[in-house]
């Protein structure tokens, strides 16, 4: 997320009420979680473990529970609880806004778009023109939609992220200022559920197709032209090349790769990255071929120790 204008280190550390090590005039553009930080941007840590990755990122300006030695041409922002003031700046910037109509004043629709009863469309979402969006879809602030997409009933567009610390007393969700952007010529089923990134985009490429009931998680971004079947659960920081085809309820773990034009059978589990133009099923997916190698291996087993008894 950038901030609508250039802040300084001070007037940020002054709205957490935090200590900071920089210049009083060191310059502040936004915030964003690590993978996607740029310079200008807070990133925040609060473990020992990953003090290093912030530090060194492309992120400038470090929200860190512990005074350390800052790299040169960056400053930290000290906290006792960096999670805690992540979330305090996203409230800041982009606080929630209320709704009081079923269409905002701010939403803009396109030339030919048709909106079916019963759909919700929060403050500052775009969508383009030609589209089709069919009854009971929840379209969240700030969503962008391009040209000639098809939303079928029941589409949630821009949930939160599901991204938890756990605290003595429960959970603590970080909130989400991201958005959902969907291109052009994008159809999606019925019951999809795609939430918005934490502080950047969630993405669908320009012609993949979406079956009923699919959840994609925050910061996922979805190349051109992709296939994904029903019930596939996609979890937050996937990236998803061009040309991927993905079967019914396939379980892909967070922030992998799936290269172009991969395809992957019906009830795999995703848990690492996939090198594009291969054929992949199985718990844990591998490589098409070698699973049913392993496969034919495994019902020799009984033959095998029939023959080792015998010897």
């Amino acid at each position: 997320m950038k901030f609508p204008r250039q802040y300084t280190l001070k007037e940020i550390a002054e709205i957490i009420n935090s200590n900071y090590v920089g210049l009083d005039d060191f310059t502040v553009l936004g915030m964003n979680e690590i993978h996607v930080v740029t310079p200008g941007d807070i990133v925040f840590v609060d473990h020992p473990k990953y003090y290093n990755k912030a530090l060194n990122s492309a992120a400038t300006i470090i929200l860190i529970n512990k005074e350390v030695e800052c790299p040169e041409g960056k400053a930290l922002l000290v906290s006792d609880d960096p999670f805690r003031d992540f979330n305090t700046l996203t409230n800041h910037f982009k606080p929630f806004q209320v709704s009081n109509s079923i269409i905002s004043d701010t939403a803009v629709i396109g030339e030919n778009s048709v909106i079916q009863p019963n759909t919700f469309i929060g403050h500052n979402v775009q969508i383009g023109k030609n589209c089709t969006i069919h009854s009971n879809v929840s379209i969240y602030d700030d969503c962008i939609i391009g040209d000639n997409v098809t939303l079928h009933a029941g589409v949630v567009l821009g949930a939160n992220a599901f991204y938890y610390k756990k605290r003595e007393d429960g959970y603590d969700r970080l909130k989400s200022s991201g958005r959902v952007v969907v291109k052009d010529n994008v159809d999606i089923g019925a019951s999809c559920t795609i939430d918005r990134g934490v502080t950047a985009d969630t993405i669908i490429g320009e012609g993949s197709k979406l079956d009923n009931q699919i959840q994609i998680g925050h910061d996922t971004v979805i190349g051109k032209k992709c296939l994904i079947a029903s019930q596939t659960g996609i979890a937050g920081c996937v990236i998803i090349e061009d040309e991927v085809t993905i079967w019914g309820q396939v379980g892909i773990t967070s922030g992998i790769t799936i290269g172009k034009k991969a395809i992957v059978s019906a009830k795999a589990g995703v848990s690492k990255s996939l090198e594009g133009g291969k054929h992949y099923f199985g718990i844990p997916a591998e490589d098409f071929r070698t699973k049913y190698k392993e496969l034919a291996s495994i019902k020799k087993i009984p033959e095998v120790l029939e023959k080792l008894k015998n010897l």
